[in-house]
């Protein structure tokens, strides 16, 4: 972890010095090489800079081929897509590392017969901290009242950071329904069962003090996240996530994450359901777990992902790292087919 973080400094370093150097190295330089390329030789290996592993096929996700990525030139007439359910969470409205603008982005150009908000929505952990409320935050809540206004069923499910709503189970608020957890039926006819997934957490049920305190450690890298990725846009390359990565080198976090699923699928085997779809550890993820469905929708901090079905039944985690509406920058939408 502290080499990863080591690197990780070094990159924001170097970045920084270049971006300094540009114009004196313009003159000095008969044919001055573009930015992009110089970075090249110190910027994390193409391997490192997948943002996520595509999702695989339920039925043979061991042997089936990764899709192929689909990329979609920024343009704000982009036609609006259509799903049977859309799931979102970890979106941590109240939070600088909330990125509501790529959200935002996304609820604008999908639409869904039903939205699942699957916990952690808002970051009352933050907020009792100190508030932190921009108007895109506010954009968000007025988007996401707006769908349930106009016929789009919103449920919503909390999770740990936003647990002081569980109190209003079954009650409905804006025409957003309020549940401590839900059954969705796919066109398939699966019964899923969708809970954010804290309650499997042994860290937040028996040492809240250690949660709050990686909270505020996982707070400081998403800032440093935020930072490496704005010189990233300053230089052309697309979003990514410096904390995804970072996590994902620690093998005890690797460990949580498979005790986790594997939890959650124990869980929703005892329901009598064919899988779970949940949220809280920010991990997108589509496969099979002993039978059982696992399908988890990732987060908005890091991953920028959401959990889709398509009319035929077929679920799908959608990467949205791009942002239509903007001018042409360099990035990508990923669609991972399960």
């Amino acid at each position: 972890m502290v080499q990863a973080l080591r690197s990780a400094r070094g990159h924001l370093a170097k970045a920084a010095q270049l971006l300094r150097s540009r114009t004196a190295e313009s003159q000095s330089l008969p044919r001055p090489m573009s930015l992009p390329a110089a970075l090249a030789a110190f910027m994390p290996p193409a391997s490192d800079l997948q943002q996520r592993p595509p999702g695989r096929s339920a039925t043979s996700a061991a042997s089936a081929p990764p899709p192929e990525a689909t990329t979609q030139p920024p343009h704000p007439s982009h036609p609006t897509r259509h799903y049977r359910a859309i799931w979102l969470s970890d979106i941590h409205l109240g939070t600088a590392g909330c990125q509501a603008n790529y959200l935002l982005d996304f609820l604008k150009h999908n639409e869904s017969d039903q939205l699942y908000l699957v916990g952690d929505i808002i970051d009352g952990w933050q907020l009792r901290r100190g508030w932190y409320w921009p108007q895109s935050h506010n954009d968000v809540v007025q988007k996401l009242l707006r769908k349930a206004r106009k016929g789009t069923e919103v449920i919503y499910v909390p999770g740990n950071h936003d647990e002081v709503a569980r109190q209003f189970d079954g009650l409905a608020f804006g025409d957003i329904t309020v549940r401590e957890d839900a059954v969705h039926v796919t066109a398939a006819g699966r019964r899923l069962w969708v809970v954010h997934g804290d309650l499997f957490d042994g860290v937040v049920q028996h040492a809240r003090w250690l949660a709050y305190l990686g909270d505020s450690l996982y707070t400081l890298i998403l800032a440093i996240n935020r930072h490496f990725n704005r010189i990233r846009a300053r230089l052309g390359f697309p979003y990514w996530s410096l904390s995804q990565y970072l996590k994902h080198q620690v093998k005890n976090a690797v460990n949580y994450i498979n005790s986790f699923e594997q939890a959650m699928v124990d869980e929703a085997r005892r329901r009598g359901c064919d899988g779970v779809i949940c949220g809280h550890i920010h991990k997108a993820e589509i496969r099979e777990v002993d039978g059982q469905l696992y399908c988890n929708d990732g987060d908005w901090v890091e991953s920028l992902s959401a959990l889709v079905e398509t009319q035929d039944g077929e679920l799908q985690i959608v990467y949205w790292t791009t942002l239509l509406d903007a001018p042409a920058t360099a990035g990508r939408r990923t669609v991972a087919t399960a």
